[in-house]
């Protein structure tokens, strides 16, 4: 069983590692955890010396086979306690990050599995990231960060990247959800920023740091 900080440094070793595809260094893991580098040392050994992740000093560490699916447990039980606030209990999407963070250590998986079946086995949070299943699968979603797309027809918001209370209260602010319609009607290239109309209602203008954060499919 591994502590509250050990889980939270596995999320976010798998999360830096784009779902596992690469090495991730002390120096990018101390930015992310507010940490000194000599505390994130520390936890690689720790974290090595379980398997949880190949660690060599100057190279960073590769999370493994068993780090990954322990690192999926946690996000899905993340997501999971995220679905319940929102739908059952009435949190706003912006609300349960932090709520969420304290119940992805609950270490009951019968607990997990028992919410999982209540919710009616959600695939998506409500900010529509992948949950995944009792045995690790995450659907892989077909999407595209607002800032890439070309093309000027219509696109469904599927996505929020970022969990940041800010940027979804502005995102509720402009009224764009999870299921919006958005239609880029023009392209600003001096500061790559959008004007967009959302179910084809009204417009708004959106930064480029906001439109990298929106995905759509």
């Amino acid at each position: 069983m591994l502590s509250r900080s050990e889980e939270n440094y596995l999320k976010t070793i798998y999360n830096l590692s784009d779902d596992g595809s690469r090495s991730v260094s002390t120096s990018e893991l101390a930015l992310r955890m507010n940490a000194k580098p000599a505390s994130i040392t520390d936890m690689m050994k720790k974290l090595s010396a379980k398997k949880l992740i190949d660690y060599a000093p100057y190279y960073g560490a590769n999370i493994t086979q068993q780090g990954t699916s322990d690192a999926l447990e946690i996000i899905r039980k993340h997501r999971l306690w995220e679905t319940f606030l929102v739908e059952k209990l009435g949190f706003q999407w912006d609300e349960v990050h932090e709520v969420a963070e304290q119940l992805e250590h609950v270490h009951s998986r019968s607990l997990v599995d028992k919410l999982d079946q209540f919710l009616g086995y959600p695939t998506a949070d409500p900010h529509g990231q992948s949950i995944p299943d009792k045995n690790g699968h995450l659907k892989e979603l077909k999407i595209l960060a607002l800032s890439e797309i070309r093309d000027d027809g219509s696109w469904n918001v599927r996505s929020i990247r970022s969990g940041s209370p800010a940027l979804l209260q502005y995102l509720t602010k402009v009224g764009i959800y999870i299921g919006a319609k958005i239609q880029i009607l023009e392209r600003r290239p001096f500061d790559g920023s959008l004007e967009v109309t959302i179910d084809a209602k009204h417009m708004v203008t959106i930064s480029r740091e906001v439109s990298e954060n929106i995905f759509v499919g």
